[in-house]
């Protein structure tokens, strides 16, 4: 498949997971994005109102596992892959997939969490991405992570002002130890130990 049919959001997640899987087989993908290929559903939905053909081909890549899907077709994969949407916790969720996988017996897995901006007539609703984004992570067996699920505390909500993979990069780079993620019914509770 040609580079340029790629939308935006596939080229992002292969442009983080890419590098990380060189050289590498038959390592499992976890895949997480909260909203996947909105723009291009956009432009099916626009093509439906407007009464014009629809292309199986476009339906086909609007799928939230079409990122998956060409990974896979792209590079001869044929392991465990896995697509996820959840909440503003996507990160999380996607990390405990992949901490499941590695606890089965994977000696690594590849995480990557991509969200692209919605188009204009979604950003009344859709306020979680404050710009295109992708992190790509090469996770192995290891005990220098913990990750705790709490339940929100309504008299006194955690307020996270970026995405949480962003978040959690941001933590890592300036030496944080520890740090709590809040989602509408869940809190998160990182902590670091090099």
């Amino acid at each position: 498949m040609h580079r340029r049919r790629l939308s935006r959001l596939a080229r992002m997640a292969f442009a983080v997971g890419w590098p990380l899987a060189d050289g590498l087989r038959d390592v499992p993908l976890v895949f997480v994005s909260r909203h996947g290929e909105t723009p291009r559903t956009f432009a099916i939905l626009s093509d439906l109102a407007e009464e014009q053909p629809l292309s199986p081909t476009q339906f086909s890549l609007s799928v939230h596992n079409a990122v998956i899907g060409l990974w896979s077709i792209m590079r001869g994969e044929t392991c465990e892959m896995s697509a996820i949407a959840a909440s503003a916790d996507g990160f999380e969720q996607g990390l405990l997939e992949a901490a499941g996988l590695l606890h089965d017996g994977a000696p690594a897995v590849l995480l990557i969490i991509v969200e692209e901006q919605p188009p204009a007539a979604y950003r009344d609703w859709v306020d979680d991405v404050p710009f295109d984004y992708a992190l790509g992570l090469l996770l192995t067996p290891g005990n220098s992570w913990s990750l705790a699920l709490g339940k929100q505390d309504a008299t006194n909500p955690v307020v996270v002002s970026e995405p949480h993979a962003l978040s959690w990069l941001r933590n890592l780079l300036t030496g944080q130890a520890g740090w709590t993620h809040a989602g509408k019914r869940r809190t998160w509770h990182w902590q670091h130990k090099p």
